[in-house]
């Protein structure tokens, strides 16, 4: 054990062992040590750091990584990989908030590893918690000049749950699953951002897979501003998927498969099964108050109990300066599972309404075809001072027992639009139901028709639009 009791308040990391030459062990070690300190760290020295074990982050922590300084994950000296994640912090195992934590600089090197459930143990992972930089039960954490280009297929390049004020600047994440992930929190800013993603750049699952988020509630007051979604041959997802979900109280003999959820004795629990679509008879109330318990062939996860909800999603939230070059069916989807994953509504529950999406200054370098899509309710979605290629907004309508819509109200203002020919503006499908006001907005081409379709009610436009 390193004694650093003789080590100011503001230390260089190199002066207390953590260097490149040294093993992954001795970097683990060395690094443990000092950011339990606290207090502001510096690392400076160039080179590759072998990290073998999580760092466990407390409170009032700064790491600035300098030039010329990247960070490797790495098996141990028995070759084995204990890490599950890079960076954690402390009160995510106890669910006890930690603050003041700021990482700047990080150049990250995944090297083909990442926190899996085939590897995991109870005292290195926190069921639902899969990121490189993992983060649950925080306030105030700031990210600034993050990279990680080798984002594997299984975990999250960051992950943020249950946390007030994050602030998330200068990010250039490349690899095959979610950039940025965000669970159930409040005041946020995702800014400068540069991503190359499969998988969505960025996830806003309010609700979510059992496995993927580990609560659940309201995503509100963010902004996500100055972002790229870089092209490449191949993806699935969206640049931005929207995530509400709701579920009610356990009864007897309810019917629950893989991440249903159901509030009991004032705690929500969780299904965590195997994500095959198979259906199970729950006749055993979960009543533990941690962990998982087995109940009729069921694993129950205790989720929540400061906050036994019933529904969420996402509210507030501004996207701003958004460069979309990926050729993705669908830019942003305000969205509900429902699929051997997750189905996020369950039947006869009260439904969330996701409120107030702003869309400002959107720009289309490739061809996406739906710019918005909501199968879940929404109350109302602006697009102000966008140039919209022939792109429209989808409102999409599943088919479950108790789910009501509503209305949602659509504003189209300030925008070029530079289609040619028929083109959808708005399209409603089979019980679904909106109003569509369009002010300020130009047509580029003589040639261009503006069309809406289904039940969607033209308020007032000031180029024409014919529905259908």
């Amino acid at each position: 054990m390193l004694d650093l009791s003789f080590a100011p308040h503001s230390v260089n990391a190199a002066d207390f062992g953590f260097l490149p030459e040294n093993s992954a062990d001795e970097n683990s070690a060395a690094l443990q040590a000092i950011v339990n300190r606290g207090g502001d760290i510096v690392i400076d020295v160039p080179g590759v750091y072998d990290l073998s074990e999580t760092i466990r982050l407390g409170d009032d922590v700064s790491l600035r990584f300098g030039a010329g300084v990247y960070v490797r994950r790495a098996l141990s000296a028995d070759g084995t990989q204990h890490q599950g994640y890079v960076f954690v912090n402390k009160g995510a195992y106890e669910r006890k908030y930690n603050q003041n934590i700021s990482i700047t600089g990080l150049h990250l090197i995944a090297s083909g590893m990442e926190p899996s459930y085939e590897n995991q143990t109870e005292s290195d992972m926190v069921t639902g918690l899969r990121a490189h930089l993992a983060f649950f039960y925080v306030r105030n954490l700031t990210i600034r000049d993050f990279e990680l280009l080798d984002l594997g297929r299984c975990a999250f390049g960051i992950q943020i749950c249950t946390f007030e004020n994050a602030i998330l600047e200068n990010i250039h994440i490349e690899g095959g699953k979610d950039a940025v992930h965000f669970g159930k929190g409040s005041k946020f800013v995702v800014r400068h951002g540069v991503f190359r993603t499969f998988d969505d750049p960025i996830a806003l699952n309010a609700h979510d897979y059992a496995t993927s988020n580990p609560q659940m509630g309201w995503i509100e007051n963010g902004v996500i501003e100055d972002c790229y979604d870089l092209d490449q041959e191949s993806t699935t997802g969206f640049f931005c998927r929207i995530l509400a979900g709701s579920w009610g109280d356990w009864t007897e003999g309810m019917v629950v498969r893989h991440s249903d959820s159901v509030v009991s004795d004032g705690r929500v629990y969780r299904v965590c099964m195997k994500p095959d679509g198979a259906s199970y008879i729950s006749r055993t109330r979960p009543t533990h108050t941690d962990g998982a318990a087995e109940l009729d062939g069921i694993t129950w996860v205790m989720v929540q109990d400061d906050d036994p909800i019933y529904n969420c999603g996402c509210r507030n939230i501004h996207f701003k300066d958004i460069f979309l070059e990926k050729k993705r069916p669908v830019a942003f989807s305000v969205h509900f599972d429902n699929d051997k994953w997750s189905h996020s509504y369950y039947p006869d529950s009260e439904a969330p309404v996701q409120k107030d999406l702003i869309f400002e200054n959107i720009f289309f370098l490739a061809d996406v075809p739906v710019l918005i899509t909501a199968n879940a309710p929404v109350n109302a979605i602006k697009l102000i001072n966008s140039v919209v290629e022939n792109s429209r907004v989808n409102l999409a309508h599943i088919d479950l027992p108790g789910l009501d819509y509503g209305k949602t109200h659509i504003l189209i203002s300030g925008c070029t639009l530079r289609a040619h020919g028929e083109t959808e503006l708005v399209t409603a499908e089979p019980g679904r139901e909106a109003t569509l006001k369009i002010l300020g907005s130009i047509v580029e081409n003589d040639d261009m028709s503006a069309v809406v379709r289904g039940d969607v009610r033209v308020i007032s436009s000031d180029i024409p639009v014919k529905s259908e």
